[in-house]
């Protein structure tokens, strides 16, 4: 499944002055969520850098719906949208203990040559995985 489920607590060092975790943090816990659906799916980031690749993010839009504090637990659900020649795009929704959406993003990434850092196409062996997926799951993207 191309679906990914994380859950976390907010740490006291991700919040703000004002007591609630600071919109930077997004980002980082989006990419947690991200690479533990890859990791969920039998690919590490690890070996995707070992093969020759990066993968930068290139667009992230953000929309903040509820705040959030130290010490909350939060989950979210990453699913990726789309992939078309070096491109991924994936969906988030966080949401807080009572199950109310509190944030949601889309970030686009795409695959680098690690060395030249000029965009390149997926890896076969994560196209593999990722087409496996796919048709086992029947999902359509």
């Amino acid at each position: 499944m191309l679906e990914h489920t994380y859950t976390f607590r907010v740490q006291y060092p991700d919040t703000d002055k004002m007591g609630t975790m600071h919109h930077s943090q997004y980002a980082k816990y989006y990419e947690t969520a991200r690479w533990e659906l890859f990791r969920n799916l039998g690919l590490s980031y690890q070996a995707i850098e070992d093969a020759g690749y990066l993968l930068p993010v290139i667009q992230m839009t953000t929309r903040f719906i509820k705040t959030t504090e130290y010490d909350a637990v939060l989950t979210i659900h990453t699913k990726i949208k789309a992939m078309r020649g070096p491109r991924l795009w994936f969906e988030y929704v966080m949401y807080n203990e009572h199950k109310e959406r509190i944030n949601t993003a889309e970030i686009e990434l795409a695959f680098v040559c690690k060395d030249t850092w000029k965009p390149c196409c997926m890896p076969k062996f994560v196209e593999e995985v990722l087409t496996a997926h796919i048709h086992e799951n029947n999902v359509y993207l």
